[in-house]
């Protein structure tokens, strides 16, 4: 049978016990100082172990601890050197965040790398990767994962520009948005892109109650129409200039072209930012701007001629054609608003056998913002278009402009 536990204190050891279990800035200390001064008080130690302290513990510990405390007094509630959870990594990394550092460096990068024939990591590659951790399982990798908050993310489709120029036509795009803030009345900085809807409504989802079929989009019996939109953004005000027809060719580009001088009046100079569909770099749209200077090379079809016809017209206007990156619709703000049109008008809609009222509808929406918009503004992340870049640049270790 087992010896009841006994535990006698002098005044002095009580003292002592008391003010460890209310003022010990080691809350392990508090509780063993609980647990003594219950055995001290006539307890026996299996129920103080399995019942008063935090967690239930085997008596034999609680019997450690009393003998501890009569060989060491309180120092013996102290956790001893050498003793407890063992640092996961090893000392070339002093804290968790230096940690993390280390291991984001690793998980960023494709496990070959390192030697490792995988296309994604896994724990037992990372702990091959990775000898400074002080981890004997994939389990224990895992452990470090969570501890550091590094988790298992699905990957994200992600396409990136081919454009050799990609980071100096983003450069050229921001040097214009800051000339344009230091003379906003001078200096005008718009996005313009191209627009095609159809009479069929687009599918989307919707609400329906729980158990009835999903919303249908009406598609009608005609043919599916096509119809054409040109626009531009001003970088600064958010106010859209818009004309759609339906082709947009040499002669509308510059027919909307006039429509955007005439909306700025007082500009000496139009900053165009657009993509590289060819007709915008015709030599016809050409001729009707202020002589260009391309320092990216312009794409033109092989077959399309290099100079101007002798119907083409010389008007002068004041715009300076500034190139997108190639493949990257991304990077023009405008496309947003594209998808905005999509979302509040096209999707669902119920003018498949009224074409000219869905005409309307589309020219209405882009109506409001005809004066300018704050909100459109946000969300077509312009709220500082300074910043439009910024991310891009950094991480290619460029500041901008």
């Amino acid at each position: 049978m087992a010896k009841p536990l006994v535990l006698v204190l002098t005044p002095t050891q009580r003292t002592d016990l008391e003010w460890a279990r209310d003022k010990h800035p080691y809350p392990y200390v508090r509780e063993r100082a609980a647990a003594l001064l219950k055995v001290a008080d006539g307890q026996s130690g299996r129920q103080v172990a399995q019942h008063g302290l935090l967690k239930p513990r085997w008596p034999d510990t609680l019997y450690a601890w009393v003998a501890r405390f009569k060989a060491e007094g309180l120092k013996g509630l102290l956790v001893r050197a050498g003793r407890g959870r063992k640092p996961a990594w090893s000392p070339r990394y002093p804290d968790a965040l230096s940690a993390r550092e280390g291991l984001l460096h690793v998980v960023r990068r494709a496990p070959s790398q390192f030697g490792i024939d995988q296309s994604r990591w896994r724990l037992a590659d990372l702990q091959r990767a990775c000898a400074w951790l002080r981890v004997r399982t994939p389990s224990g990798v895992a452990r470090v994962l969570e501890r550091l908050q590094i988790h298992y993310k699905r990957g994200r489709a992600h396409v990136h520009s081919p454009d050799p120029d990609y980071l100096g036509k983003l450069e050229g795009i921001q040097v214009c948005v800051r000339r344009s803030q230091v003379t906003p009345e001078l200096a005008v900085v718009l996005f313009q892109d191209e627009f095609t809807y159809y009479r069929q409504p687009t599918l989307a989802t919707a609400y329906e109650a729980s158990g009835h079929a999903q919303v249908l989009a009406e598609l009608g019996h005609r043919s599916n129409l096509a119809w054409r939109g040109i626009a531009t953004v001003d970088a600064w005000t958010g106010r859209v200039l818009y004309h759609q027809q339906s082709r947009i060719g040499i002669k509308p580009l510059v027919d909307f072209y006039q429509q955007v001088c005439l909306a700025y009046p007082c500009a000496q100079q139009i900053y165009l930012i657009q993509d590289n569909w060819p007709v915008h770099a015709h030599p016809d749209v050409l001729a009707a701007l202020q002589p260009q200077e391309f320092k990216w090379g312009v794409h033109r079809p092989a077959h399309w001629p290099t100079t101007a016809s002798p119907r083409a017209r010389q008007l002068n206007l004041p715009i300076r054609l500034t190139w997108l990156p190639t493949y990257a619709s991304w990077a023009n703000p405008i496309e947003k608003l594209w998808r905005k049109v999509r979302q509040d008008v096209l999707h669902l809609h119920r003018f498949e056998d009224d074409w000219d009222s869905l005409k309307a509808r589309v020219a209405a929406f882009m109506q409001q913002f005809a004066q300018g918009s704050r909100e459109l503004l946000r969300y077509l992340g312009l709220s500082d278009p300074l910043k439009l870049y910024q991310a891009a640049l950094s991480r290619a270790g460029l500041s901008p402009p």
